[in-house]
């Protein structure tokens, strides 16, 4: 993380949601010896793409290089300038933050993105400076550091004002779903229950979905059949 090859200033943070038991959970780092939480987040190279970057990112945390991304809002504010906070990072892992990474202790301006990930193809893995990436409900986040919980409802925000006109939801199930499945998720992003033949009427007269084969589990006469979002 040497100055002379990054952008100063400018990081960027993920929101990486993922659902999974009913709920909606996102990736949250431990930072080693801190005890301090936060989002997956990073810097820019100075000779790459800012996408790219994101990417890459997610890439080191995932596993996985096929995510739904959505760039949201840009975090600049003077109150999120609290340089203790990375000292602290970078003192608990053994780097000292007055010689090349005192750069790191200046002011950032960060991009935010939300990320939607099949939660089975994840492989949440650390990065060099913490312990743990792990996923956490929504409704059950520990304290983050810095303006991460307002980058969190932001995103949550958005992904609801989003919910229909960009089809989010498919994006956080397999290919193939029934349709109990997709209002599971509806209702885990909105936070609230739904009437199950007024969300099916609904998907089904906007005519985004794609109906398959039947999902025999049981009873011929009960079971459900699958459904795909249309191209």
């Amino acid at each position: 993380m040497a100055k002379k090859t990054y952008l100063p200033h400018l990081a960027y943070d993920s929101v990486i949601f993922g659902f999974s038991d009913g709920e909606l959970k996102i990736l949250i780092m431990e930072y080693h010896n801190t005890g301090l939480f936060a989002l997956p987040g990073g810097f820019v190279q100075k000779t790459e793409n800012l996408n790219d970057a994101v990417l890459r990112g997610l890439h080191e945390r995932t596993g996985i290089t096929n995510i739904y991304l959505e760039q949201f809002y840009t975090f600049g504010d003077m109150a999120r300038f609290k340089p203790e906070v990375m000292q602290t990072l970078l003192e608990a892992n053994g780097i000292d933050a007055k010689g090349e990474y005192k750069w790191m202790l200046d002011r950032f301006v960060t991009v935010a993105y939300y990320a939607l990930i099949n939660y089975k193809d994840v492989t949440p893995r650390p990065d060099a400076l913490s312990d743990s990436c792990e996923w956490y409900p929504i409704k059950k986040l520990p304290k983050l550091i810095l303006d991460h919980k307002l980058i969190v409802e932001k995103a949550i925000q958005t992904l609801r004002d989003n919910l229909d006109r960009k089809l989010v939801g498919g994006n956080l199930l397999p290919k193939k779903f029934t349709m109990n499945e997709l209002q599971k998720v509806y209702e885990a992003i909105l936070g609230a229950k739904l009437r199950r033949t007024t969300f099916q009427r609904k998907m089904l007269a906007a005519d985004v979905l794609k109906r398959h084969e039947k999902q025999f589990s049981g009873k011929a006469h009960k079971a459900p059949y699958l459904y795909s979002f249309k191209k």
